[in-house]
């Protein structure tokens, strides 16, 4: 397995697709990184030679990925809940953020279903 960015990506993908199991990186940035360091998308990461990974892991290291990006979105999500914006509300109490209805559905947002004590008679 090829490491890069600290991670180990999958030796018998495309190295387009292997450069998505970084945390921050999807398919666009994967393909502008590729072309930045003049590699084709085609080629298997077990297919790499040294110099294409140094090249592909120069290109990376020009993003933010991985534990700053995650820091990043924490520290966000934090600075709206302390200043208790609309969205900063809707992360406390662990419900829909971006406008998405809440009657029928939102069930991962939510959770589990809590029956109504004595209802039924």
């Amino acid at each position: 397995m090829a490491r890069i960015a600290g991670i180990d990506i999958p030796r018998d993908k495309r190295i387009v697709i292997s450069l998505t199991y970084i945390y921050g990186i999807g398919k666009k940035t994967a393909q502008k990184i590729l072309k930045e360091a003049g590699v084709s998308e085609d080629t298997r990461v077990r297919d790499l030679t040294e110099d294409e990974l140094g090249r592909i892991r120069k290109a990376v290291d020009e993003y933010t990925i991985e534990g700053d990006l995650r820091r990043e979105v924490s520290l966000n999500v934090k600075r709206l809940i302390e200043i208790g914006s609309y969205r900063g509300i809707r992360h406390r109490r662990g419900l829909p953020v971006r406008g998405q209805k809440t009657k029928n559905n939102s069930r991962t947002r939510k959770g589990p279903r809590h029956a109504i004590a004595g209802k039924k008679k």
